[in-house]
């Protein structure tokens, strides 16, 4: 809708985990180095945990595509599975050769062998657990068990949990204290700071094509960190709101005003009251709706 007008190839604020807008900053830099660094030691369990929409998905798909050839990865987004279930789904991302209405045994040692073909062929298993703090219990535990197949060397399978803080609860729990053991490797996503949603900005827009000076006034950056509170989903949405007002108005640079509407627009704005206030422009609302239409629809399903 407004790309021309910008000057952009594409809209640069999009939900979906395009890792060509991953953005290097420090947080999500020093998670995927320790993605990297633990994956490439062969530990058994990797944890990666932040609030929701601090980015933990992107960072994920990051993550398996800067793994190189000796690596084969397996990827679960919904794992709240019972343990056969969840077993199942591995064997099938791995291409596990499996007999009609295999029993558990068969399974297990279906999934054993073909792990045991990969490492001779000096191939690191890899599975990406995405919302782990949905995983039951008991899936906790047969995880933990598939993590015992190991050759003398290393472990044939290596485990990656992403998930909200609520994980840490889950791992607390006494029946599943062996697997919060075996966590060697963690980081925690935190929302970004004050400048770094600068930067976050001016690179998604620096990769949409935008090749211009200053495109988010500080002023409009100020007070999208503000309605954000660094959270890169909600930084993504308020922005995309925000281009589309300006557009709506013919303006070429987005202000604090716009970003203050777009936030007005938005539930999870930190903090609503806020945003609430009778602000004497807000009969501007009208040109948001106007303009989001259709587009904001697909784009926030």
């Amino acid at each position: 809708m407004y790309q021309a007008h910008f000057g952009l190839r594409e809209a640069p604020f999009g939900l979906t985990p395009d890792t060509s807008f991953f953005f290097n900053g420090p947080q999500s830099q020093k998670a995927l180095n320790t993605l990297l660094v633990a994956a490439r030691n062969g530990e058994g369990f990797i944890k990666i945990t932040g609030e929701v929409g601090t980015g933990k998905t992107f960072l994920c798909r990051k993550f398996m595509q800067s793994l190189g050839p000796d690596f084969v990865t397996a990827y679960i987004p919904n794992p709240n599975l019972p343990p056969r279930s969840l077993i199942l789904a591995l064997a099938d991302d791995l291409d596990v050769l499996l007999e009609k209405d295999a029993d558990q045994h068969q399974l297990l040692k279906s999934l054993n062998l073909r792990l045991l073909n990969l490492a001779a062929q000096g191939k690191r298993v890899l599975l990406c657990l995405d919302e782990a703090q949905a995983i039951p219990v008991d899936s906790l535990e047969a995880l933990r068990l598939l993590t015992n197949l190991e050759t003398e060397k290393r472990k044939l399978l290596q485990i990656v949990l992403f998930g909200q803080p609520e994980l840490d609860i889950k791992l607390a729990l006494p029946e599943i204290r062996q697997l919060a053991q075996r966590i060697t490797f963690h980081y925690h996503l935190g929302p970004l700071c004050r400048d770094d949603v600068d930067f976050y900005v001016a690179h998604r827009l620096r990769v949409a094509g935008f090749d211009g000076a200053r495109l988010f006034s500080r002023g409009g950056v100020a007070t999208l960190y503000k309605a954000s509170g660094g959270i890169p989903r909600l930084i993504n949405i308020m922005a995309h709101k925000a281009l589309m007002v300006a557009y709506g108005e013919g303006r070429q640079q987005v202000s604090g005003r716009h970003v203050a509407l777009a936030a007005s627009d938005t539930l999870a704005s930190k903090p609503r009251r806020f945003w609430q206030r009778p602000w004497p422009w807000l009969a501007g609302a009208s040109v948001l709706a106007v303009a989001c239409g259709v587009s904001w629809t697909l784009l926030n399903r």
